[in-house]
């Protein structure tokens, strides 16, 4: 009998999932982070070895009963990348003597989009610490918009709120604005009650942007006005992401699934999200996603080894 095995590789756990030719899971394992631009490649590698043994030894088979293994994980959407974790892997296996047939490296976005529909069109809005939208459409292309880092862009992410959630605290403690919500759950969270300390946490102690995000959300619920504005500002960029994408697929209805902690769950962001959504795309149905990641990787390695590589 012959094995696929998917893994959804997360910067907090990974999940991994063996299935038959056909794509019906058998076993199920998680384990440790696999963000390899995080933990790096060799660390990777070898916990990924670590679960597919965990495999083998549960359903009883051997390394070649294995067909193909597809990992989709941060970082991977950049070849350069991906081959890194590539080689990384294969060298670790032949150095033990295990040699797999098929190790294929995807993105984790696109193993989302492929369970997210079953393999068929629609978009996803992924929308965490950073952000991205990816797409299939009628055909089976893959079109993407946005995902290119907190550097120079991530709109509507979690670290683009959190950005500007401490840029107007750091007006308010300058002077330059009005007082804000945001600034008194900072202190609160924190202990960040100072203009001294506010910078002392961003730049010398690796402060997570990210984290302040929820305290934005809160503010705005609270009908702070700084904080209502720069969400309705990244909703604004993510109406953006949602417009190209429609143009990209050329189709003026699909399906979309809200993925990532911020825009998955009820609050005033995610909530003013879906109705602008609505609003100026009546043709486009949220739904909830109908397969995890996990799943999708299966379903696009089942695809590989049946030769429609799309």
């Amino acid at each position: 009998m012959k094995y696929i095995i998917g893994i959804d590789g997360g910067g907090t756990k990974t999940d991994c999932a063996v299935s038959d030719m056909e794509g019906n899971i058998l076993f199920e394992v998680k384990g440790s982070p696999s963000n390899f631009l995080i933990e790096g490649t060799e660390k990777v590698s070898r916990s990924i070895l670590d679960l597919i043994s965990r495999c083998k030894e549960k359903l009883k088979f051997d390394y070649p009963d294995i067909e193909i293994i597809l990992i989709g994980t941060a970082g991977a959407g950049r070849k350069s990348d991906s081959e890194k974790l590539k080689k990384s892997f294969v060298d670790l296996s032949k150095n033990k003597g295990i040699d797999f047939k098929n190790f294929i490296v995807e993105s984790d976005a696109r193993i989302a989009l492929e369970g997210a529909f079953s393999g068929l069109p629609g978009a996803i809005l992924i929308s965490g610490t950073g952000s991205i939208m990816v797409g299939k459409d009628l055909d089976g292309s893959i079109h993407r918009v946005g995902g290119f880092g907190r550097l120079i862009g991530d709109e509507g992410s979690g670290f683009s709120i959190g950005r500007k959630g401490l840029n107007a605290v750091s007006k308010q403690f300058d002077g330059r604005g009005n007082f804000t919500l945001i600034s008194k759950y900072l202190e609160d969270k924190f202990e960040i009650d100072s203009a001294e300390k506010l910078i002392a946490e961003a730049y010398k102690n690796n402060f997570d942007i990210a984290s302040v995000a929820p305290l934005v959300i809160n503010a705005a619920e609270n009908n702070d006005e700084a904080a209502v504005n720069i969400l309705l500002e990244e909703i604004r960029e993510i109406l953006r992401f949602i417009q190209v994408m429609q143009q990209k697929l050329n189709l003026a209805e699909f399906k979309l699934s809200l993925i990532g902690s911020l825009i998955n769950k009820e609050n005033f962001y995610s909530g003013k999200l879906r109705e602008k959504i609505m609003n100026h795309f009546p043709g486009i149905k949220i739904q909830l996603p109908q397969n995890p990641p996990v799943a999708g990787a299966i379903l696009m390695a089942k695809r590989i080894t049946a030769g429609i590589q799309k």
